[in-house]
């Protein structure tokens, strides 16, 4: 099965499950008179939005290299990346809101009125389903090296977070009486802070590749001893680096001996290239750029 192949087997099962689940809390917050789980629902429609964000995303960025982006399409997968965390960012925020917005009306006296069961056992379903969800994509996301699958899996988990607030204040509502409804705002707060986080941790590498940003120091130097360790490599310097998506593209200059023949230079280059696609993968893109040593100096 190929990468492409897996994200969007994981991606299409979230997209049905959030589906489902979109379709079952709206009914159980009509049927059982809870905003929470009606607003939980479109937590849900927000995650399937998601889904359908990096099916789109990445379809594009598996096409490769063509006359137009030389480079290949990876960064559409980054794209993703940012724009599935924008959503994210924003339901936290909104959850947050709402929180307050509930939290105020409830200490100001406003009557709440009672949920019923079916709303409680939406929440426990979600909360099930969704994280079953979080370990399967993260799972596939981390073994294909996709931020994009990775952000996303974590919208599945701030669903079944989210329905963890509402079981809450459901269920402390029912059993306890309408006052305790209180619970569900005051934790839907604490996890929305906690969706924010998440959503701001996963934006920032990704418009950090967006922006061309080099690759870590430690992974630079990486690099530079892969390549040093090439029999007959001097030197190496202007080591640029920036990732595309999956795929890290390398520059660098090397210093080798001034009477070896161009072959022979060309044969430390393909040793060198070698040694690093051993290490960041075949689809690693390199360009080596031969310098004499007089010429260095």
């Amino acid at each position: 099965m190929t990468r492409e192949q897996k994200i969007t087997r994981v991606t299409v099962w979230g997209a049905i499950g959030n589906l489902s689940l979109t379709a079952f809390k709206l009914i159980a917050g009509v049927v059982g008179r809870s905003s929470a789980m009606m607003a939980d629902a479109i937590h849900s429609l927000s995650d399937l939005v998601s889904d359908v964000v990096i099916l789109i995303m990445v379809r594009v960025s598996s096409q490769g290299v063509d006359k137009n982006h030389d480079y290949g399409h990876g960064k559409f997968e980054t794209l993703a990346t940012v724009i599935v965390a924008i959503i994210l960012l924003l339901v936290g925020a909104e959850l947050l809101i709402n929180g307050i917005d509930k939290i105020r009306l409830i200490t100001q006296g406003e009557a709440v009125p009672l949920p019923g069961m079916i709303a409680l056992w939406a929440a426990l379903v979600s909360i099930a389903v969704k994280e079953m969800l979080y370990q399967w994509t993260a799972r596939v996301g981390k073994k294909v090296n996709s931020p994009a699958v990775i952000t996303n899996a974590w919208h599945h988990r701030s669903d079944a977070l989210s329905s963890v607030g509402s079981a809450i204040g459901i269920g402390g509502a029912i059993l306890f009486g309408g006052k305790w409804v209180i619970l569900d705002p005051i934790v839907g707060c604490i996890i929305s802070l906690f969706i924010v986080g998440i959503a701001i941790k996963m934006a920032i590498p990704a418009l950090h590749e967006l922006t061309e940003g080099s690759l870590p120091d430690e992974t630079e130097m990486q690099i530079t001893h892969l390549i040093e360790s090439v029999h007959g490599v001097n030197n190496v310097h202007d080591l640029r680096t920036r990732r595309n998506g999956p795929v890290i593209i390398i520059g660098a200059h090397i210093v080798v001996d001034p009477e070896m023949t161009v072959a022979e230079a060309h044969h430390l280059t393909v040793l060198a290239e070698n040694a690093v696609r051993t290490q960041f993968g075949n689809e690693t893109q390199i360009s080596i750029h031969i310098e004499p040593s007089e010429e260095a100096e």
